[in-house]
């Protein structure tokens, strides 16, 4: 009788997550706890390599069962593979497709001579930039189709492989159906891509919401966070995009995601 594979195949565990993951392969890399308490681990098993991520409080295994929901709805090229989902006796697990490349803002120490990923991601030719950024926002177009909001997108949910020139983005356990109420004042997220009204209780979140987030995406990826055009590695056509879509009131913003995807794709002309 073939043996389940104790990862893509189990739907329960009776032990810990680290001590199972030992018990069936080996921890390569064990993250820094995240922000939202979460371990994450890389996970060797059968000389194939996962990315497993573990939640043990109410509002952790709420989240990854989110992200559960948000996996089964969108599907693309640049969004690993969500291939499982398990309980343990304290928590709830996901395991993802390992996807080569640097986090846009590691989680892991930097050597004294290392130039930081982000920087050298916006140090790249402004051509290669736009082509990372729209597939980001071809990623949100579908999002949005598919009747999501994200909530705490950011520069660190990025994943670049430099070699081959390949976008991964990763982290959607806060991507909620669309729209929703801030009921909680600040929303989670790095406030270099929030939108006023993300730390404003009792406001809408809703594609215009994420229009701001996309156009500043544009502002730190393509000026290394800085929204002067000076500063500005495009043409000045894609620079008038991103500054409406980052407008402080959200009705002078574009109205969807598609709306602004639109806009931008046909400001880059021949650039």
């Amino acid at each position: 009788m073939p043996t389940r594979h104790p990862l893509l195949e189990v739907s329960e565990i009776d032990t810990h997550i680290e001590a199972y993951l030992k018990q069936i392969g080996e921890i390569t890399f064990q993250f820094p706890e995240h922000d939202s308490r979460c371990q994450s681990f890389r996970v060797v098993v059968d000389d194939q390599h996962w990315f497993v991520k573990h939640g043990n409080t109410p509002q952790t295994i709420r989240w990854l069962k989110q992200a559960v929901r948000f996996h089964a709805a969108v599907q693309h090229e640049a969004l690993p593979r969500l291939n499982n989902a398990f309980t343990t006796p304290n928590g709830f697990t996901l395991v993802y497709n390992w996807v080569d490349g640097e986090g846009v803002r590691p989680e892991r120490e930097l050597r004294p001579d290392e130039i930081h990923p982000r920087d050298r991601f916006c140090a790249l030719p402004a051509t290669e930039i736009i082509d990372a950024l729209n597939v980001i926002y071809d990623v949100h177009v579908l999002i949005e189709r598919h009747g999501f909001i994200a909530e705490d997108f950011y520069d660190g949910c990025i994943i670049y492989d430099f070699e081959e020139k390949r976008i991964h983005l990763y982290d959607f356990d806060h991507y909620h159906p669309a729209p929703f109420i801030n009921d909680r004042g600040r929303l989670y997220g790095s406030t270099r891509f929030m939108a006023p009204e993300e730390f404003q209780k009792g406001a809408r979140i809703d594609e215009r919401t994420n229009v701001f987030m996309l156009g500043r995406t544009a502002f730190v990826l393509l000026a290394n966070n800085s929204d002067s055009q000076d500063d500005w590695k495009g043409n000045d056509a894609l620079w008038h995009v991103a500054k409406k879509a980052t407008h402080p009131d959200k009705q002078l913003r574009y109205e969807s995601v598609q709306a602004f995807v639109s806009a931008w794709h046909a400001a880059i002309g021949d650039f």
